[in-house]
């Protein structure tokens, strides 16, 4: 696959994919999202735009190397394998991101999903701390595209 980079977008055969800047930008955009979301009492978009962001962060790591998957699964359990077992990152992001994407399946998929603001709050500073931890190791990790 050809893949032409173009700022913070890589684009192949009509589809675009953010580099691991543009997956945090967007990350950051989701928590915004979801704090404004909880604000207002929306427990179920909440959890829903953290566990998004988290996602984006996720992406984001594996990005940096080397690594692009399609799917919710893949890409959780890649990072499990990279991040988590091989503690690059601390392990209980792994757990966190598995917590906030199974609210995320009850809120988005349950007429009454029974999340609280105290859900909300969790993943959101989960997000958050996630978030802080991916922008330190990826500044001083070099990406596999500067080497090429």
């Amino acid at each position: 696959m050809l893949l032409v980079h173009f700022g913070q977008m890589f684009v192949a055969k009509g589809l675009q994919f953010m580099d691991s800047d543009g997956l945090l930008t967007k990350a950051e955009q989701y928590l915004q999202s979801a704090q404004l979301l909880r604000d207002h009492g929306d427990y179920d978009s909440s959890v829903s735009r953290a566990y998004y962001a988290m996602f984006f962060v996720a992406e984001a790591l594996l990005f940096r190397l080397g690594f692009s998957f399609s799917s919710h699964h893949a890409v959780t359990a890649a990072y499990g394998q990279h991040f988590a077992k091989t503690k690059i990152l601390e392990p209980g992001f792994h757990r966190a991101l598995l917590s906030a994407f199974d609210m995320r399946q009850r809120g988005d998929y349950q007429a009454l999903s029974g999340l609280t603001m105290q859900d909300a709050n969790s993943t959101i500073i989960d997000a958050l701390a996630f978030l802080a931890a991916a922008r330190q190791w990826l500044a001083d990790t070099p990406s596999l595209q500067q080497g090429k």
